[in-house]
């Protein structure tokens, strides 16, 4: 379906919960409140809703969270919705550490690709980042290369923090012996991104050309996501660079979110947003919603305001929208 801009919007991030089994400190840190179970949409609901999605041209679905993997049965969750007529792609993001004892039902499911957040290799500043075990380092590896034995086409998610910038080419070295991607990505001013400082797409490049220095640009396209890919002699896989502050891609934006509370949003920088587990709680017919949906869509804005710090009206944290 087309916007009000003319842009294609065949993509949407559905948050499944806001639990997670990681504390990220620029995510969801301690202390942090959570909704309760009856304010999540179950999972008949989130069905309804990526139905009347895919009637009206998203084909694309993300399943996010928190950490998705923490809610029962999400892998038989994935497989009704890559069941649904007219989908055509279901991916995942997780934090990893639950991967390997459900990669099997994840791949019975159908799933077409895995993206693993990790920002550090250091099992002490794992555990400074997320509160977990730094020995959860070696689990996440584990589960990475057990999702490439299995032929499921695998990202790395890493923040760009900068405790962590003197670490980017040796998490870029995990593209070197295996065929995955590995993408650096713009810490977002949302929540408690808005407290912290990370540093930016070109210092990234400019980092990783000194172990790379023939790092370049390449015209591939790698997924549903906005990344420009480099290639280099020694890499199997991509690098991606992901500069959503800095380099702004709204012109080409293809995306709308889902909450796991039942909120459509349309770009993560702005509160406003479309309330379907209101409407499907009253009794709303699939026309109805399908109607909700494509409103919302075709008023998604034109452009995100982050460089303009009045201009944000996000106050939610990550956790709550949808990693």
């Amino acid at each position: 379906m087309r916007d009000q801009w003319g842009r294609n919007i065949n993509y949407l991030r559905v948050s499944v919960t806001e639990r997670c089994n990681l504390r990220c400190r620029y995510c969801m840190p301690h202390g942090v409140p959570l909704c309760t179970h009856s304010d999540t949409l179950r999972y008949e609901e989130l069905l309804r809703i990526c139905a009347a999605a895919s009637a009206i041209g998203i084909t694309r679905f993300k399943i996010t969270g928190g950490e998705p993997l923490v809610r029962q049965d999400c892998a038989d969750f994935l497989a009704r919705l890559k069941a649904l007529p007219g989908v055509e792609q279901v991916t995942l993001t997780t934090n990893g550490l639950l991967l390997p004892q459900y990669l099997d039902a994840l791949a019975q499911a159908g799933v077409d690709a895995i993206n693993i957040s990790l920002d550090t290799l250091r099992p002490e500043r794992y555990h400074q980042i997320t509160g977990s075990d730094g020995r959860s380092v070696t689990r996440v590896l584990e589960a990475l290369d057990a999702c490439v034995e299995r032929g499921i086409r695998t990202k790395i998610n890493t923040v760009l923090l900068p405790e962590t910038s003197d670490e980017l080419a040796l998490l870029a070295s995990l593209a070197a012996a295996r065929p995955v991607d590995v993408r650096f990505i713009e810490l977002m001013p949302i929540g408690e991104g808005r407290k912290l400082t990370g540093i930016s797409q070109d210092e990234a490049l400019a980092r990783l050309r000194i172990a790379w220095p023939d790092l370049h640009a390449t015209s591939e396209r790698r997924g549903n996501g906005p990344a420009q890919y480099y290639a280099a002699n020694g890499l199997t896989g991509r690098i991606g660079l992901i500069g959503a502050v800095s380099h702004a891609f709204c012109s080409s934006c293809n995306r709308v979110r889902l909450t796991s509370t039942g909120t459509l949003k349309p770009c993560l920088c702005y509160g406003e947003g479309t309330d379907l587990r209101g409407l499907l709680r009253a009794g709303c017919t699939d026309e109805a919603l399908t109607l909700a949906l494509a409103g919302a869509v075709r008023g998604k804005p034109l452009a995100h305001c982050f460089n303009q710090h009045s201009g944000a009206t996000e106050r939610r944290a990550m956790f709550q929208i949808g990693g």
